[in-house]
């Protein structure tokens, strides 16, 4: 009798963990950039997309070499080129320091105790008018995802449907749109003038995204905001 698969039991030990020296490594990393840097800004951003964050890498660093722009792991930026640490709240604290007993420079454990949630750390040599004007510019309109907050309804016309060949009808029907063909045409079932595709303060479907997207309408928007900023040179923090 053949033996089932469900029996049988799965080695773990190829799974890659973070070792001591890894996270050493990248507390190292953090505090060479801090050294390396005149000041150090906490950030929050929304909608995050990786297309656009590595635009803002490119902005504080000059170069690129990193296949993936949401990881620090690959930033090869050294000297006076900005570094952007992202994703690992809990080591970017220890290299801060969580109190001034064991801060790594005057007043930084300040910013370590709001580094939780969407959150990441710049440091740069850049002018603080230079870099807060930057951000304050900073906002891309894309497509919103599943599960987000629709911040407007939006409703589609006849006249847009009509614009899509009759070969997107199965398609569309899929989604949730109630069309039909009529007179060669892509129309709204019973000749109703438009359809609301979601409804503002409600939260999206994979299905509405989809519609939002055929029909070219962007919710969502790519921004980041400034929390507070830390200047080495006076150990000084503001906050926004």
């Amino acid at each position: 009798m053949p033996k089932s698969r469900r029996a049988q039991r799965v080695a773990l030990t190829k799974t890659a963990k973070k070792t001591r020296d890894h996270k050493t490594n990248y507390i190292e990393m953090v505090r060479e950039a801090i050294d390396a840097n005149d000041r150090l800004y906490l950030f929050s951003y929304e909608n995050m997309r990786s297309n656009h964050f590595k635009d803002v890498r490119l902005h504080f660093r000059g170069s690129s070499s990193d296949k993936n722009s949401m990881s620090d792991e690959n930033d090869s930026s050294s000297g006076t080129d900005g570094r952007i640490f992202l994703g690992k709240n809990k080591l970017l604290q220890i290299a801060l320091g969580r109190g001034p007993e064991d801060e790594y420079s005057d007043n930084l454990h300040k910013l370590s105790k709001i580094l939780s949630g969407s959150v990441g750390v710049l440091c740069t040599n850049q002018s603080a008018s230079d870099v807060e004007e930057y951000f304050a510019k900073l906002a891309v309109e894309d497509f919103a995802r599943a599960g987000a907050i629709a911040p407007r309804s939006v409703s589609l016309t006849k006249e847009q449907v009509e614009t899509h060949p009759v070969s997107m009808v199965e398609q569309f029907r899929k989604l949730g749109l109630p069309v039909e063909v009529k007179n060669g045409r892509v129309s709204f079932i019973g000749g109703r003038e438009e359809w609301e595709v979601c409804k503002e303060g409600k939260e999206l479907s994979v299905e509405q995204c989809k519609i939002l997207v055929h029909f070219g309408v962007k919710l969502a928007t790519f921004k980041i905001d400034l929390v507070c900023r830390w200047e080495r040179e006076e150990g000084s923090v503001e906050e926004f």
